[in-house]
């Protein structure tokens, strides 16, 4: 090791305590992230295949989740796939739902301590992948530790919708009228059935790459949320990009609608 990358080492060492201490005291417990600037990424460090950018941001997940276990988060929600995605290439949608099912196996090996939900339009999907990632989060009943939820075939809109239909289902099946049903109806018969039932809404939400906007995600669910953004695309993003993020949070006077 140089003398230039141990100073460098040690400067990063110093700085991330630093952060810790800062955020230290007020901490989210659902944090929301959107994946972005795979591609981009994959471009300028001069691969051809755009898949590459994929790749290795998704090795960088496991390492994103143990900081998030660090600072006792407990769940973590990752956008993967899109319904616009599915949309694109049929080449990258290809290879995206190749390695999406491979890194969601990884994640529910018996070595790692998380649940996962897949929460988004799994129909959408080709069968195959679809049953992987089912058969993925089902390893993981039962445990105890941080919830993860995998977001995939996921569009805010579509999951709006899914969840005005399992609502109209659910009374059609009681005998309840649509003139019964519109006279009960409120905010919390829709979020009962919305994919992260059950769970706290994101209290911060993360976009990497430098865009600045929801693009859909969790539109239901953001309402209230803290959003931060930064520049560095998803596979670039660092431990210490997460503590900022942690240190901004903290800082925060979060109104909540009041």
């Amino acid at each position: 090791m140089s003398v230039r990358s141990f100073l460098s080492d040690v400067v990063y060492s110093i700085y991330s305590r630093r952060l810790i201490q800062q955020a230290r005291g007020k901490h989210p417990r659902h944090v929301a992230v959107i994946l972005d600037g795979n591609r981009r990424w994959a471009r300028e460090a001069g691969f051809t295949d755009v898949a590459d950018g994929h790749l290795i941001g998704a090795k960088k997940i496991a390492d994103f989740l143990s900081w998030c276990r660090e600072a006792d988060v407990e769940v973590v929600t990752l956008w993967l796939l899109s319904t616009d995605n599915l949309g694109r290439a049929s080449e990258e949608v290809t290879a995206l739902l190749k390695i999406i099912p491979d890194v969601v196996d990884e994640l529910s090996g018996p070595d790692t301590p998380w649940r996962l939900r897949i929460v988004g339009a799994l129909d959408l999907l080709p069968s195959e992948p679809a049953k992987r990632l089912a058969e993925a989060a089902a390893r993981t009943d039962g445990r105890t530790g941080m919830e993860v939820n995998i977001a995939v075939g996921y569009g805010g809109r579509q999951e709006i919708a899914d969840a005005v239909k399992k609502l109209l289902r659910q009374h059609a099946d009681e005998g309840t009228s649509i003139l019964e049903l519109a006279k009960i109806l409120d905010v919390d018969h829709i979020s009962e059935h919305m994919y992260t039932s059950g769970q706290p809404d994101p209290d911060l939400i993360i976009r990497t790459s430098g865009e600045q906007r929801l693009s859909g995600f969790l539109l239901w669910q953001s309402a209230h949320s803290e959003f931060w953004f930064n520049e560095a695309y998803w596979p670039a993003f660092r431990r210490v990009d997460f503590l900022r993020a942690l240190r901004d949070y903290a800082t925060r006077h979060r109104r909540l609608g009041r």
